[in-house]
């Protein structure tokens, strides 16, 4: 039972690595944020791990669910302003 435990936490620690290196590594701006919710929700579950329930909540609930809407929610914007400046501006002329 011993080992079994180990190797979940051994999982959730390289589980962790892995989205922290994806994040910092992805050019896509919406999969950095997909992989940061992901890293997000996985925290809550290594919090959980460490008898720490009332962190893992806050840590799924900021980290993850509030966090992630709002990066969602600004790359949205950062995509529909660079629309529109893309249909009115070619390098800085009028088109």
């Amino acid at each position: 039972m011993m080992v079994l435990q180990w190797l979940f936490d051994s999982v959730l620690v390289l589980a962790l690595l892995w989205l922290a290196w994806r994040v910092l590594d992805s050019a896509d701006l919406f999969k950095a944020v997909v992989l940061f919710i992901a890293f997000g929700l996985v925290m809550a579950l290594v919090w959980v791990r460490l008898n720490a329930p009332d962190v893992a909540l806050a840590e799924a609930a900021i980290g993850a669910g509030l966090t992630g809407a709002l990066l969602l929610s600004a790359l949205a914007r950062l995509n529909d302003l660079a629309d529109t400046t893309n249909e009115t501006h070619t390098l800085g002329r009028k088109k």
